[in-house]
């Protein structure tokens, strides 16, 4: 140890190494269980460094001559060692102003077995921080002449043993806070003991300020390490070990987090189960250990008078499970003192229960046709229990917006009868002063002008009013009396994630989704996590059944068509258009356009095309900034508006589709250098690209107007003699893949090729990027390949065929058929049917897979063709409170030929394949009579996250 310290003094270079072996003698021989003896910390080698003041690592003065990018990185590196010095200092100040005293202290306030269970894993915390900031203080001493720091994060926060420490403290802090809460409501001594310490400290922490600081420290890190990634310039000894640093915080950051999710999800249900009578039904449903918390936060409810006036409105905590709804009174019991030193969590006094499948959602305008179909009766809650039927009929509650509503349409019946009127007025012969043409086209345009008011007024109160209907007791005559609830949300972020949560939720009960995912974990246990994405709906992928169409392309536009059925009260579904084209082989093609603005995504359009289409791309409205750079002529402003669609078919012809507005226009038509099938297409700001089969990418300029010059000779660039099969365009490069090679386009090394594999039959089929990396698929092998962007540097390969021995047992020939990244997560497709996820980062660093991942079980009997993102957007911003559940995967499988499809089905409790593949949920005339035996119908299916 003495040596070790000596080097980081010296700023050796052998100092990283002594560290690791220094830190994996520090966690030998480690207890798992807090508390177990009152010896518990004897097997953990102390490191004595908490009085050699002079190993925090210190940064010399600035040298001469450093770029300003190296300025930036040398404050960043000061603000990391600064951080990391008040972090061990918080570290420190637990043990020695708070566990210390208490063991020592006589008589105890605190028994020594309470004090390890509060104070569980703090010390090795403190170990493993003070070892890297010896390895920091080395690294900090060459900096001027290395500067590089990434690769000491990976070294030091990449063990499993730190992992270990920090999951076991997280574990345990539920625990340490209440024990902590206890010992104050019981022991006057004890909490006299935490104020002094309080009080007595300079910046004034609770010791709960202190404790919660290591579940913040992994967060802290990688800002840091952004901060300073994005001040690394491309080329830089530093870089990939930035990036690999990332990956590794952010994998460690994501597990304890979910792990602390977990224990702050069994401690609400546990608090919840508190405040119900033990004899309850409630009280055996919550105990069962079965029930998986989704959404719980504080909204006001609300009543209203008939004339919309607010009768009264108090605290909730409502509580969304998988199976029902809980709604509480929140009973704040406790002293204020202790509050401020540890946070006491309220008691709750249940109020109501509910199935989620007897929940419904009933948006403004939605309350007539609840009535005509549902025979509901919508009672005040707001009144007494016992008042006469004859004073509750003269009181029916109109709930803020629904009175609007009713203005609203009374305002449009005013304005039809002023519009008659109108026309009389016109037919008169005499003239009058107060009745004329004048005077009555005021009146109409004052009516609109009140009408555009009233609808602001219902949107901005619908926005944050989430109105819910619940069953009640039957009346008197035994007819089913529903009663509505009416929260406020704290903001309309909030009401769409309920609307969305509470959609998803009871999709999730259905048959096909119980369960719908295995997760294989080294036990071979199997259970899949309560957010595990969800199969909602299966469809034909075509409306043409007479013709023997083959799928070729599918992409999502998010364009939204008020002339198609977009429902602005859509909150729980994906917005935008499916695009699916396909053909026949050496015939015609066509494409059908479904909308998915409705609870039952519908065929909208229907249109042949000459060939039969292979690939298709979805390019967006370009940017202002884009738009500043290019210049705008009268003729270029006349275009039709973008975004627009891309398609590419077996004659060589580029099609250019305006938005659904339009009526499906073909704005651009283009044909490929020498008639050559377009396999690939993709964009850039500046070019469209087309990957051919003949081994060429052409380029289309764009012009200045937004569009390409499709008719005009495209710049070619010579890839290989196999067909170009996918391309990616990166920030300033294009990647295209010629059989098992890729060649890179760069504006610096112009090109560039390397191998991709290893076997030259095994070509590459399918790129996509995430963070630093771009993840590969093949022709042949059940393999997938991450390499580098900047270094082209194979970073890792996962075999798929591993994952689904699960759900296909024995079967070793699994090909990857589609690949895709989303919400952290590589979704994979396989051509036996079955979808992988594999987890990875979502951050810059490098995408490298970091768990098992999930197998699906939906019962998917074909190859999944393709899959896309359809993400759902509110008022332009993105939901940050409910997060996944915006977020729709489509996919399309064709149910051909699935070997051991008959096997699985028997190990696995999925659908029959003799059942019908289209789900019950959806209306029955937006589908299409079920086709022959014979002829091949591709599906397509959509999961949200829960």
């Amino acid at each position: 140890m003495t040596q070790l310290m000596k080097a980081a003094k010296s700023g050796t270079k052998d100092g990283l190494e002594k560290t690791k072996i220094a830190v994996m003698r520090t966690f030998l021989n480690r207890k798992d269980v807090p508390g177990d003896s009152e010896e518990e910390e004897m097997g953990f080698l102390e490191v004595p460094v908490n009085d050699l003041k002079h190993l925090f690592p210190e940064l010399g003065p600035m040298p001469e001559g450093l770029s300003p990018q190296q300025v930036v990185r040398r404050h960043i590196l000061g603000s990391i060692v600064q951080s990391e010095r008040s972090y061990v200092d918080s570290l420190r100040r637990i043990l020695q102003d708070y566990r210390n005293p208490l063991v020592e202290m006589e008589p105890k306030v605190l028994s020594l077995r309470k004090c390890q269970v509060v104070f569980f894993r703090v010390k090795e915390i403190l170990q493993c921080h003070s070892m890297f900031q010896i390895a920091l203080s080395s690294r900090v001493a060459e900096w001027d002449t290395t500067e590089k720091i990434g690769d000491l994060f990976v070294a030091s926060f990449s063990k499993s043993m730190v992992l270990d420490v920090y999951s076991e403290y997280v574990n345990n802090f539920t625990t340490a806070m209440s024990l902590i809460k206890k010992a104050c409501l019981t022991k006057p001594a004890f909490l006299e003991f935490l104020k002094k310490r309080q009080m007595g400290s300079v910046d004034r922490v609770t010791l709960y300020g202190l404790m919660v600081k290591p579940i913040q420290r992994f967060p802290q890190f990688i800002l840091l390490l952004q901060d300073m990634l994005k001040n690394t310039p491309k080329g830089h000894a530093d870089r990939l070990s930035l990036q690999l640093a990332l990956t590794e915080l952010e994998t460690l950051a994501e597990k304890l987090n979910e792990q602390k999710r977990l224990a702050d999800q069994v401690a609400e249900i546990q608090q919840l189960t508190k405040s119900v009578s033990d004899r309850s039904s409630i009280n055996k449903l919550l105990s069962s250990g079965q029930r998986q918390l989704l959404l719980c936060e504080t909204l006001t409810e609300t009543v209203y008078s008939d004339r919309g006036q607010l009768i009264k409105s108090k605290e909730r905590k409502v509580f969304l499970l998988n199976d029902m709804l809980v709604c509480t009174n929140i009973n704040f019991k406790g002293q204020l003192e202790i509050s401020t030193l540890v946070p006491l969590g309220p008691k709750y006094i249940v109020k109501w229960n509910a199935a989620l499948p007897q929940v419904q959602v009933v948006e403004v305008g939605q309350e007539s046709s609840a009535h005509e179909k549902d025979n509901v009766v919508i009672p005040n809650l707001g009144l007494k229990k016992h008042m006469p039927s004859s004073q509750s009929s003269h009181n029916k509650v109109y709930l803020g917006p629904p009175r609007l509503f009713q203005e609203l349409q009374d305002l449009q019946k005013d304005l039809a009868v002023v519009e008659q009127i109108t026309l009389l007025i016109s037919t008169l012969h005499g003239t009058y002063q107060n009745l004329n043409m004048t005077v009555a086209q005021d009146w109409c345009l004052a009516l609109q002008r009140l009408m555009r008011v009233k609808e602001e007024e219902i949107h901005s109160a619908n926005k944050c009013r989430l109105r819910l209907l619940l069953p009640g007791k039957p009346d008197k005559s035994g007819r089913p009396v529903n009663v509505m609830v009416v929260f406020i949300t704290p903001n309309p972020l909030s009401k769409i994630s309920w609307v969305n949560r509470l959609h998803l939720a009871k999709i999730a009960l259905r048959e096909e989704n119980q369960p719908g995912w295995l997760c294989p974990e080294e036990d071979k246990k199997c259970k899949a996590p309560f957010w595990c994405p969800i199969l909602v709906s299966r469809m034909p992928a075509f409306s043409s059944r007479a013709l023997d169409l083959q799928l070729g392309a599918a992409v999502h536009s998010p364009v939204h068509s008020s002339l198609l059925g977009f429902s602005a009260v859509s909150t729980s579904l994906p917005q935008g258009y499916l695009w699916v084209g396909g053909g026949q082989e050496g015939s015609g093609g066509q494409v059908d356009i479904f909308s998915l603005n409705r609870a039952a995504p519908r065929t909208v359009k229907s249109f042949p095309v000459s060939a039969q289409v292979l690939c298709s791309e979805y390019i967006p409205e370009r940017s202002e900034e884009e738009r500043a750079d290019g210049l705008e002529t009268s003729a270029d402003q006349a275009l039709p508006p973008q975004p627009v669609i891309c398609l590419g078919l077996q004659d060589g012809s580029i099609l250019v589709y305006g938005s659904v507005d339009m009526g499906t226009q073909c704005l651009l038509t283009g044909k490929s250098p020498g008639l050559q099938p377009v396999l690939c297409l993709k964009h850039s700001p500046d070019y469209l690209f087309a990957g051919l089969q003949d081994g060429t990418v052409a380029a289309y300029a764009r012009t200045s107007g937004g569009f390409w010059d499709l008719e005009a000779e495209p710049a070619c660039l010579t890839v290989g003699l196999a067909p170009v099969r996918t391309l990616l365009t990166l920030d300033d490069a294009v990647w295209a893949s010629c059989g098992n090679q890729v060649t890179v386009f760069d504006a610096t090394t112009l090109k560039q090729t390397f191998e991709a594999h290893p076997e030259e039959e095994a070509s590459v089929t399918h790129m996509i990027k995430a963070g630093s990396g771009v993840w590969m698929a093949f022709s042949c092998g059940s393999s997938v390949r991450l390499f580098h962007t900047e270094t082209l540097e194979h970073l890792q390969e996962i075999n798929i065929a591993t994952r689904t021995t699960f759900a296909l047992p024995g079967q070793k020939n699994v090909r990857v058929t589609s690949l895709l990244i989303c919400q952290g997560l590589l979704w994979v497709g396989t051509d036996q049917g079955i979808l992988v996820l594999l987890p990875v980062p979502r951050l810059e660093g490098i995408p490298k897979i970091t768990g098992k991942g999930m197998v699906s079980l939906n019962g998917h009997c074909g190859p999944v063709e393709f899959l896309a993102v359809a993400l759902k957007h509110a008022e332009g911003v993105m939901d940050q409170v409910s997060g996944p559940p915006k977020t729709s995967i489509l996919f399309s499988h064709w149910p051909s030929k699935c070997p051991n499809w008959k096997a699985r089905k028997q190990d696995s409790p999925t659908r029959p394949l003799s059942l019908p593949v289209v789900s019950t949920s959806w209306n029955s005339e937006a589908l299409l009579p079920p086709p022959p035996p014979s002829t091949k119908v591709y599906k397509v299916a959509y999961h949200p996250w829960k």
